[in-house]
C-alpha cells in the first residue's frame, strides 16, 4: 500500500502539455510500454521475451525477473524504450504458489510449525544451478501459508524478497522433516503486476494480429500496458508543468519544483518523478526526505538518475514565468 500524498505547492496542468497515459497511441505503445505474459513451462524467460519481439516486430524487451524454465506466472517484459525500468522490478518483492513435496509423513501439527521459523529473516545459500556467487546471505520473507495438505504434497503461497530461491527454501524446510523438495512452482506477484493482468503469448499474437489486419487497437490496449503501471510500486514526486523540460534535459529536481509527494520517502531511496498527468518523467535518487521537502523552500530536492520523457513535450520555462504564459 502506499502512503499517503502530501500536497506542497496546488499547481494545475495544461491539457496541451504532454498525454494522458492510457490515451497514447498503440504506435506509442508498443515502444513504450509493458506486458504481463503469463509464462508457459518450458522456455527461459529470456526466450520469452524473445517472442514477444518477435511477436510485436521490435527490436528491444526486457523481462523482470528470471524464472527457471520448468516454472510458470507472472513475467513482466518491457518493450522498447520501457526497458529501463526492468531494473525497478529486480529488487522488488516476489510472490509464489508452489507444491512442495516431503519424502515421509509429517504431522500437521509439526509440519505448520517448522515451516513457521522460515518466515522472516533467513539465511540461504543459493543452489548448485544458479547465477550468482554460491554464498550464505540473508533474504526475507514476509509471510508462508499454507493452502492445502494432501498426504506427502503441500501446496504452499510465500510472499519473499527478490533473490529468494523458493526450491532452496524447500530443501532447507526439508532438512528439519526428513527431506523435501519443490515439485511444482508458479510465480503470482513481481513487484507491481499480479495475475490479474496476465496474458499469454497466444493472446498478444492474436491481440497483434487483429490490430494490423483489421485495425482493431481494444484487445492490444487490453495486452500493453502503459510503462507508469510498471512503477507503480515506487514512490513518487508529482512536478509543475513548468519543471518538466528542465528535468527531460537530465536536470536534478530542486525543492520549488514540486508539486505534491508522497508521505514517508527516505533519503537515498529511488523514486518515480511524474508529471501532473501522472506521465512518468525519471527516476531520481532522493536527497531529502518528506519531510524536509515539505517543510523547505529551496535545496536539492532529488538527483535524476534515469530520463524518460523526451523533451519538447512540455514547454521551457524562463524564471518568472506563470503556468498561463507558458506555450
Amino acid at each position: 500500500m502506499q502512503n499517503a500524498v502530501i500536497l506542497k505547492k496546488a499547481s494545475e496542468t495544461k491539457a496541451e502539455f504532454g498525454e494522458v497515459p492510457e490515451k497514447r497511441s498503440i504506435q506509442r505503445l508498443l515502444d513504450f510500454g509493458v506486458v504481463n505474459i503469463d509464462k508457459p513451462e518450458g522456455p527461459t524467460s529470456h526466450q520469452v521475451s524473445d517472442f514477444v519481439q518477435r511477436i510485436l516486430g521490435i527490436k528491444k524487451s526486457g523481462h523482470g525477473g528470471s524464472l527457471d524454465p520448468k516454472v510458470t506466472g507472472v513475467l513482466p517484459v518491457a518493450l522498447g524504450k520501457a526497458t529501463r525500468i526492468v531494473q525497478t522490478w529486480l529488487k522488488a518483492p516476489k510472490e509464489y504458489v508452489c507444491v512442495m513435496h516431503l519424502h515421509k509423513e509429517v504431522p500437521e501439527a509439526e509440519l505448520r510449525k517448522i515451516m513457521s521459523f522460515f518466515v522472516g529473516t533467513i539465511d540461504q545459500v543459493p543452489p548448485l544451478k544458479s547465477s550468482v556467487k554460491r554464498v550464505r546471505r540473508k533474504r526475507n520473507v514476509y509471510y508462508l501459508t499454507i493452502l492445502e495438505i494432501d498426504g506427502k504434497d503441500v501446496l504452499f503461497q510465500v510472499g519473499c524478497e527478490a533473490g529468494t530461491y523458493i526450491r532452496k527454501l524447500c530443501h532447507d524446510i526439508g532438512l528439519k522433516l526428513g527431506g523435501a523438495h519443490m515439485a511444482n512452482l508458479r510465480r503470482t506477484k513481481a513487484g507491481p503486476f499480479d495475475e490479474s493482468t496476465l496474458v499469454t503469448l497466444h493472446d498478444l499474437s492474436d491481440a497483434f494480429y487483429y490490430y494490423r489486419e483489421k485495425g482493431g487497437e481494444k484487445f492490444l490496449r487490453h495486452c500493453i500496458h502503459p510503462p507508469e503501471e510498471g512503477i507503480s510500486h515506487l514512490q513518487k514526486i508529482w512536478v509543475h508543468d513548468t519543471t518538466v523540460d528542465t528535468l527531460c534535459h537530465g536536470a536534478d529536481l530542486s525543492v520549488p519544483g514540486i508539486s505534491r509527494l508522497h508521505d514517508g520517502i527516505r533519503k537515498g531511496s529511488l523514486v518515480a518523478v511524474m508529471t501532473l498527468k501522472d506521465e512518468l518523467v525519471c527516476l531520481a535518487e532522493t536527497k531529502m526526505d518528506s519531510e524536509e521537502i515539505k517543510k523547505k523552500e529551496k535545496g536539492l530536492a532529488a538527483k535524476t538518475a534515469k530520463v524518460f520523457m523526451e523533451p519538447g513535450l512540455y514547454p521551457k520555462y524562463k524564471p518568472g514565468q506563470s503556468l498561463g504564459q507558458l506555450v
